[in-house]
């Protein structure tokens, strides 16, 4: 049975028992507390949290929410059960069924045959686990179910317990096991080997609320929940496992495509041998989780979500280079598993050639790495030979791995070529230190969840009605008010409150909009608001000052927008449709939005895209943007169904959410059309004049537009032609010929700037005589120290070859040290007798740096740094010498 249709299977058969059928959200959720979704049950974590009520008639809903794990990245392919990607299939009920509910689902969909819509595995494969003391559970499965006393097993809080790892739901769990036979392990059950016995599926009930702890199992309960929930997960890729009758997950038809295309890109076998087909299985897990991060807009970076993005694809690259890939690789694996994926997640269709461009760009810039990563390595490599031991550096292999991404295993691969070996001590040393601190910065984020209970009742009962798009101004009713994170019923002159009204003119943050600013006036009473934010997406939080007078609930109020403010936020949100859509014109439609931001007369447009834009491209851009306000398009907004809104051809963005009912804003017809519940002008002519600044990068493969829109648009105008004109008068020349005449100024200036630079260096090298003649005894070796003003590094290193080359056949040693405006550069360099008497450069370097609070490296023969404080040069330099005289 393919996976396509055990996700097909498992919908219907919720459907059919009257779950509310839920789309996968994006992998990308807006909680500090995830980088990606990881548990099928994480979009509903407001309702079971008791922020907001259920949206579902039924009480309940299934789902097949697609999920990325990343903790344990290492671990991947070295068994053969974990993915960094995978799909968690999910039921849940809020009050409705519990425990006799979830379990007789689960029974009917597993072992119903396939006639009948089930998966049809035999029961008597079966084993179930419970927690030690749910006699209720382990009840039904014996006594409704029909399963076998000695096929039920208890285990305790590590396996059969669950929590999100913060005050909140809890309660006991059940799993059930599939015996995969004698061949994968011992009997006994899941206690005895849950490698035979493989886990498939977890019923959750949550029934208890547990208070703070620090790790599994040390919290306390404080109490029941005021319903009790159900939230299941059941494996995809391990129930497709058994039913295709592969030995593991690797093998079912959506990975071992990608492990055939990595055997042609490497001449490689899969199943040759284990530390082969590891990497093999490294190749196809990150092919799928790579490919869809990319598809949900995550663009490779340092840091965040990029981060791991890029760990993953150069953990591909370096994977298929050690099987004997050669050249690029990424293009041919991402066709692959795309081509499996897409019968499951259609939207793959419309963005391949996006994903490939953003692997392919990635794998480029990697390439590039581990030639410089190969060149650093091989100055380790020199440096541990030339201090005579076979061992690297672990904090260097560290340092080439976390700075450089040079991946570990690809270092003990030419360590062993080289006849060396890795301080793997000292490398996972500095690996633990890592991981401490992100796990500490985890957890610091998890308890900075916020919390939004307090709104609930608002958002069940009272959503705020949104009148803005047509009147900025308008009658309302206190119905909330909030300060200091608490509700009261009142606030006075000078306290900062939100203010929460039955409607409201004004807009709340969402899409790239920035909040509206206004004042709530009543009699006396004014309430400056600085900023509108949404909560449960359905109540607006105004969020201000009382600058007089008093509120109390159930005052009414003008709620006013700030007109000035409004008209520059709607000309910024109206021009990056425009610039969008002209993106996408010059572009090609793979130019697709990352992220926005418009706030009055300024906008920026995040899009994703591998290739730095041309200035001829930027004007284009601009042309069509400003041609576009010229025609003065009428903007049109309608309300219609997501279906019809998509059939019309309007652009949704990935990452968002759509309810069944959309917003489009259509300029132009089909020059621009898009899903929004921003706020617009109504032709495109108010927009006014759009200045584009420019464009940069936010990351590899994103990029930034920044422009300005109105009457910023024109003071930027006016101020360009301000500096034109006055630039035009200092060189006497008229505004279109100041091109030229800066190109010859800076061709003068360069010529000038490299005669200077040649006379310095004369002047420097007729000083060396001088220098090689003062050169002090210190013990058996000569040194020449000597601080230089306004040298830089280049001339330093330059000079000091020089000197060491006149006294080469001597023990001396060179230390010089410029001054450079506020840095300090400096250069050791000891002869070939120094060194071979034990003097090491780099060392010296160190000594020297630091004194002048900066640091460096390089070779025994010749190192160099650079500091920051000159005030340490002599110290340094006397140390130095304390070094020498020591040897």
């Amino acid at each position: 049975m393919q996976t396509h249709d055990i996700r097909e299977r498992f919908t219907q058969h919720f459907v059919r028992a009257g779950h509310t059928p839920v789309p996968s959200a994006s992998l990308i959720l807006d909680d500090p507390t995830l980088l990606f979704v990881n548990a099928g049950m994480v979009p509903f974590k407001p309702y079971f949290l008791g922020q907001q009520t259920p949206p579902f008639e039924s009480g309940t809903a299934t789902s097949i929410q697609k999920c990325v794990r990343t903790l344990d990245i290492e671990e991947v392919g070295v068994t053969t059960r974990h993915n960094t990607f995978f799909q968690m299939a999910g039921n849940f009920s809020f009050g409705q069924y519990f425990k006799e509910g979830a379990i007789t689902h689960a029974w009917t969909l597993l072992t119903n045959s396939v006639d009948d819509g089930g998966l049809g595995l035999e029961p008597e494969r079966l084993w179930v686990t419970v927690y030690l003391d749910d006699d209720e559970a382990a009840d039904i499965w014996e006594n409704k179910i029909g399963v076998p006393a000695e096929r039920i097993q208890r285990m305790g809080m590590e396996d059969n317990y669950w929590s999100m790892g913060i005050p909140g739901p809890c309660g006991p769990c059940s799993e059930i096991y599939y015996d995969r036979g004698p061949e994968y392990g011992a009997e006994g059950g899941p206690a005895a080997d849950d490698n035979r016995y493989m886990e498939i599926w977890n019923l959750v009930f949550m029934e208890f609320e547990r208070g703070p702890g620090d790790k599994k199992g040390n919290f306390d309960l404080v109490g029941e929940l005021p319903q009790k929930n159900i939230d299941t997960g059941l494996g995809i890729e391990r129930v497709a496992c058994i039913l295709q009758g592969v030995d593991n997950v690797y093998e079912t038809d959506l990975l071992r495509p990608v492990i055939d295309a990595a055997e042609a890109v490497t001449g490689a076998q899969y199943g040759q041998g284990q530390e082969a087909d590891v990497r093999f299985r490294v190749i196809a897990d990150h092919s799928r989780t790579g490919m869809m991060l990319i598809l949900d807009g995550v663009t490779p970076s340092n840091e965040g979500r990029g981060y791991i993005l890029r760990r993953l694809l150069r953990r591909i690259i370096r994977s298929a280079r050690l099987l004997g890939a050669q050249g690029a690789t990424l293009e041919r694996l991402m066709n692959s598993i795309m081509d499996s994926m897409t019968p499951s997640f259609p939207e793959i269709a419309d963005n391949r050639e996006r994903i490939v461009r953003v692997a392919v760009a990635e794998e480029r810039a990697f390439l590039k790495t581990l030639e410089s990563g190969t060149e650093l390595f091989d100055r380790v490599a020199s440096g541990a030979k030339e201090s005579g031991t076979t061992l690297v550096d672990g904090s260097r292999a560290f340092e080439l791995h976390d700075t450089y991404g040079f991946p570990i295993d690809l270092t003990l691969e030419m360590a062993r070529e080289a006849g060396l070996e890795v301080d793997m001590d000292a490398f996972n040393a500095e690996m633990e230190a890592q991981r401490a601190r992100a796990k500490a910065d985890n957890k610091a984020k998890k308890h900075g969840h916020v919390d939004e209970s307090i709104y609930r009742g608002w958002v069940d009962e009272h959503p705020t009605e949104f009148f803005g798009y047509t009147d900025l101004t308008g009658e309302s009713t206190v119905i909330g008010l909030v300060a200091g994170g608490e509700s009261v019923t009142s606030v006075q002159a000078g306290e900062q409150v939100e203010v929460i009204l039955d409607a409201t003119p004004m807009y709340a943050e969402s899409g790239g909009q920035m909040g509206d600013r206004g004042r709530l006036v009543a009699g006396d009473t004014i309430v400056e608001i600085e900023d509108v934010q949404k909560v449960g997406k359905r109540v607006s939080l105004h969020k201000g000052t009382v600058v007089s007078g008093g509120l109390e609930l159930g005052n009414k109020v003008t709620a006013e927008v700030d007109h000035a403010w409004r008209h520059g936020a709607r000309q910024a949100h109206s021009a990056t449709h425009l610039i969008h859509a002209a993106l996408r014109q010059v572009l090609g439609p793979t130019a697709v939005q990352a992220g926005s931001l418009n706030r009055p007369g300024y906008l920026r447009f995040d899009f994703n895209y591998t290739d730095q834009l041309t200035e001829a491209q930027l004007a284009e851009i601009a042309a069509i943007t400003n041609e576009a306000v010229d025609n003065d398009w009428a903007v049109n907004t309608t309300e219609t169904s997501l279906e019809k809104a998509r059939a019309m051809g309007a652009m949704a963005l990935f990452g968002e959410n759509y309810g069944d009912n959309v917003r489009v804003v259509e300029i132009g017809g089909p020059f621009s059309m898009e899903l929004c519940g921003g706020t617009h002008v109504s032709s495109s002519a108010q927009i006014g004049p759009v200045a584009v600044l420019g464009e940069s990068s936010v990351g590899s493969g994103a990029r930034r537009i920044e422009a300005y829109s109105g009457l910023d648009a024109f003071r930027f105008y006016s101020k360009e032609a301000a500096l034109v004109s006055g630039v035009a008068s200092s060189l006497k020349a008229k505004s279109d010929e100041i091109p030229d005449r800066i190109a010859a100024l800076t061709e003068r200036l360069k010529a000038a700037e490299k005669e200077i630079s040649q006379l310095r260096q004369a002047q420097l090298t007729n000083r060396t005589a001088e220098l090689v003649g003062n050169a002090e005894q210190i013990g058996s070796f000569e040194l020449v120290a000597v601080t230089l003003d306004g040298v830089g590094a280049k001339d330093l290193r330059s000079l000091a070859s020089d000197i060491r080359g006149r006294m080469n056949d001597r023990k001396a040693v060179i230390v010089l040290v410029g001054k450079d405006g506020s840095k300090v550069p400096f250069v050791v360099a000891a002869t070939h007798q120094a060194v071979s008497e034990g003097v090491k450069s780099g060392d010296l370097v160190g000594t020297f740096g630091s004194y002048v609070g900066g640091r460096g490296g390089g070779k025994p023969d010749m190192a160099q740094g650079s500091g920051s404080d000159a005030a340490g040069i002599d110290t340094g330099i006397a140390a130095v010498r304390d070094t020498l005289a020591s040897l």
